[in-house]
């Protein structure tokens, strides 16, 4: 742990952190135009209402500030390991269903797709820096997706979709308390931080 103490350790940390925040803001920022774009070409109502999609990391958390550095950095590696397969599925189901009228909307999928596995890189990073391995993808990822009608298709893409909208800004918020002075020197819980 000695060197997830030293200075340039520290520094290095605050450097990912803020890099990481600006990534999120601009993940965040291009999820909700493709949010838009997704819902006029879709046909959807932007006010539908989603139930839980399977599969889908939900970015609200109980007792939130009682996360240690690690739990957050794990969860939200977790979350975008998962959204990547989920995108990927979207991306593969829009290629196979529409004409070069919607190849925007494929190109604003793939921007985004490639903006989680960035920043699941990100995290990874984050992680390789604290003397904490990433853990394995084996078997993680969404189950196959269901056979679903192709409306039920495009109302799981919406859930995707805001979830990773919600999900850039809790990372946001992670990060910007991973980066506080007080978790500085480890990401272990304070005293004061355990259960």
């Amino acid at each position: 742990m000695a060197a997830a103490d030293s200075p340039s350790a520290t520094l290095r940390r605050r450097d990912l952190c803020s890099r990481g925040i600006r990534l999120a803001g601009k993940m965040r920022s291009d999820v909700i135009d493709l949010l838009d774009t997704y819902v006029e070409r879709q046909g959807l109502d932007a006010s539908a209402s989603v139930a839980a999609v399977e599969g889908v990391p939900v970015a609200a958390v109980e007792r939130w500030d009682e996360q240690t550095g690690t739990q957050r950095l794990l969860e939200n590696l977790a979350a975008y390991r998962a959204f990547r397969a989920l995108l990927a599925q979207m991306l593969e189901e829009q290629r196979e269903q529409v004409g070069e009228a919607d190849a925007a909307l494929g190109r604003a999928l793939a921007a985004v797709l490639l903006q989680v596995s960035a920043f699941a890189y990100h995290l990874e990073e984050l992680l390789q820096l604290e003397n904490h391995g990433a853990p394995s993808e084996e078997g993680a990822g969404p189950p196959p997706p269901p056979h679903l009608s192709l409306f039920e298709r495009k109302l799981r893409g919406l859930g995707v979709l805001r979830e990773l909208a919600q999900w850039a800004v809790r990372s946001a918020r992670d990060l910007r308390q991973l980066a506080k002075p007080s978790l500085g020197s480890s990401l272990a819980p304070s005293p004061a931080e355990s259960p």
